[in-house]
C-alpha cells in the first residue's frame, strides 16, 4: 500500500495530536531503558533486515515459490532467536485447491489478567519490476543518506523487525515483569491479495485471538512526524470490454462508418468522470471532511505531478486522498503500437480501480460501475462488464483504550507530536479481521514516509524513522503490560 501524507508541521494543520511526556499510564514505564535497550541492538535489528530484503518472496503464482518459504524459514528463525517456543509456518489453501503463502505464527500466552497483542506484518513482497529504473539492486539492500533502499525494506519487512525489535527490547528491560500475551502473525501472501487470508482466520481463530492487533503495514504523516493511520479506504476493481464488429477488418475499406472499439471504450472512460476530474459514477459516497489538508505544493511534490498538469477533483486534496472516490484505468488491452496493422480492432478491454469512500459498500459500489457503463454504452456497441476483487474500507475508534496509548508512545518516541491521518490505499483484510473478531482494536501503524515508493522502483526506509517505530512500539507494549486495557 502506497499513502499520501502531507509534509506540512501537524500542529498548523490538525487538532488531532498526542502530546509527548503525558503518559496516560498511572504506572511508571522505564523508557530511557527501553529507549536504551533498542538502541544497543539496533545494528543487529538493521543488519537482520538487510538479510530479509535480500530474500526475494514474491507470492505471485508467476514466480518461483522457493525463496517465499525460504524466507517464510528465515522470519520463524528470527522469532526463535528472540525466545519465542511456539513458532510454526502454517498454510491455508485456494478454493482451487492450491495452497497460499506461507505464514508465520509464534506466540507467548499471556499472564492471568494480562491482554493479549497481535503483531501483525507481511513478508512476501512486490516483483521488483523494471532493473533499469532501479539505481542499486533490488534485493541487495544498501545504506544511502540515511535511507535503507532495497524491494521490501519498507514495505513491509521493516514492519517485521520493528514488531520483532520492540519485543526484544521489552523482554530485556521487563523481565519476569513482562506478562503481556503477545502473537505475532506475519503473512506471506499480501501482495498478492492475501486470497487465503479469511479461511486462515477462520481455521486459526483461538490461535490469533487478541484484544488488541497492531497492523505494521502503513505510513508516518513525513520524515520526523508520526502517524496512526485512522482511515483506509475501500476498493474495487475488474474490467470493461467494448465489442463492436465480428471480426477485424480492413480499416481503409470499412472505417468511417464505425469506430474501432479502443476509441469506443475511449468515450466510454472518459464518462467515467466529469469535467473536473470528480469520479461522475451516481451512487457512491463522497465526504469533504478529512479534517486535516495538505497543499498543492505538498501534493505535487509528493506524488511526482508534472508542471503544467492541473490536479483534478473538487475539495480539499486530503478529501480528495481519503474520505471520495478514486477512479483509475490501470489495464488496456490493445496492440502495441510497434506492431499494430491497419484494421478496425474488434473489441477492446480495461481494468478499472476504485478506491471507495470509509463507509462505502463495496457490492454497492461495483453495482454502480456496472450501471454506469452499461448505461453508456457508446454507439450502441456491446459492452461486457466483469467485476474483479473487492475489499471494505476502515474507521479506527479513536477513543478506544489501545489508540490512546499507540497516540501517546509515537509522541514520545519521535519527540513531536503524533498525528491522526487518513490513507487513499486499502488493506481489505482489516474487515475480515473484524468479521472474526468483532470486539477486537485494530490499530494501523507504519514505518513509510511520503519517499519510501513502496511498490516502485528505489523502494527505501528512513532508518531514524525506523528506529523511532521500535521505540513506539515498544513503549504501547511496555503501557499494556502495565496498565491493560483501562
Amino acid at each position: 500500500m502506497t499513502p499520501n501524507p502531507a509534509q506540512t508541521p501537524p500542529d498548523a494543520r490538525t487538532p488531532d495530536v498526542g502530546t509527548p511526556g503525558s503518559t496516560p499510564s498511572l504506572r511508571p514505564i522505564d523508557g530511557a531503558g527501553l529507549r536504551q535497550a533498542v538502541a544497543r541492538s539496533f545494528d543487529v535489528t538493521l543488519s537482520r533486515l538487510k538479510d530479509l530484503v535480500s530474500i526475494p518472496g514474491i507470492a505471485w503464482p508467476s514466480f518461483d515459490p522457493a525463496p517465499l518459504d525460504a524466507s517464510a524459514a528465515a522470519v520463524a528463525d528470527l522469532l526463535r532467536a528472540a525466545g519465542l517456543d511456539e513458532v510454526q509456518v502454517l498454510r491455508s489453501h485456494k478454493e482451487d485447491g492450491s495452497p497460499g503463502g506461507p505464514a508465520v505464527v509464534a506466540r507467548r500466552p499471556a499472564a492471568a489478567g494480562k491482554p493479549t497483542i497481535l503483531l501483525y506484518a507481511h513478508h512476501d513482497v512486490q516483483p521488483p519490476g523494471d532493473p533499469a529504473l532501479w539505481e542499486s539492486e533490488p534485493f541487495a539492500a544498501v545504506e544511502r543518506n540515511g535511507r535503507l533502499y532495497g524491494r521490501g525494506a519498507a514495505d513491509d519487512k521493516a514492519g517485521i523487525m520493528a514488531h520483532v525489535a520492540a519485543y526484544t527490547a521489552v523482554s530485556d528491560v521487563l523481565g519476569e515483569e513482562f506478562g503481556l500475551g503477545v502473537t505475532f502473525f506475519f503473512e506471506g501472501e499480501e501482495e498478492a491479495g492475501s486470497p487465503t487470508f479469511r479461511t486462515f482466520l477462520e481455521t486459526h481463530r483461538e490461535l490469533l485471538r487478541a484484544d488488541v492487533i497492531v497492523v505494521a503495514d502503513s505510513s508516518n504523516w513525513k520524515v520526523g512526524v508520526p502517524a496512526l493511520t485512522t482511515s483506509l479506504r475501500g476498493l474495487v476493481d475488474g474490467t470493461i470490454e467494448v465489442q463492436v464488429l465480428e471480426h477485424a477488418v480492413h480499416s481503409g475499406m470499412f472505417g468511417g462508418p464505425v469506430l474501432d472499439a479502443p476509441t469506443l471504450l475511449s468515450r466510454l472512460i472518459a464518462t467515467l468522470h466529469d469535467a473536473e476530474g470528480n469520479v461522475a459514477i451516481d451512487g457512491l459516497v463522497a465526504y469533504d471532511n478529512a479534517g486535516v489538508d495538505l497543499t498543492e505544493g505538498e501534493y505535487r511534490t509528493d506524488s511526482s505531478v508534472l508542471d503544467g498538469v492541473r490536479l483534478a477533483g473538487t475539495g480539499s486534496i486530503a478529501s480528495r486522498l481519503w474520505t471520495k472516490p478514486a477512479l483509475s484505468i490501470i489495464g488496456f488491452d490493445a496492440p502495441a503500437v510497434d506492431v499494430a496493422s491497419n484494421t478496425l480492432l474488434p473489441r477492446a478491454r480495461a481494468k478499472f480501480s476504485l478506491r471507495l469512500a470509509p463507509g462505502q459498500n463495496p457490492q454497492e459500489a461495483m453495482d454502480a460501475v456496472r450501471r454506469h457503463v452499461e448505461a453508456n454504452a457508446p454507439f450502441g456497441a456491446k459492452v461486457v462488464f466483469t467485476p474483479g476483487e473487492s475489499g471494505n474500507s476502515f474507521l479506527a475508534d479513536t477513543s478506544s483504550a489501545a489508540a490512546k496509548s499507540a497516540m501517546w508512545a509515537l509522541g514520545e518516541a519521535w519527540g513531536v507530536p503524533a498525528v491522526e491521518m487518513g490513507i487513499g490505499g486499502s488493506i481489505p483484510f482489516i474487515a475480515d479481521l473484524l468479521d472474526v473478531y468483532p470486539d477486537v482494536q485494530i490499530l494501523v501503524t507504519g514505518v513509510e514516509d511520503p519517499d519510501s515508493r513502496a511498490h516502485s522502483a528505489n523502494e527505501s526506509l528512513h532508518i531514524g524513522d525506523f528506529r523511532n517505530a521500535v521505540v513506539a512500539e515498544a513503549l504501547l507494549l511496555a503501557q499494556l503490560n502495565a496498565e491493560g486495557l483501562v
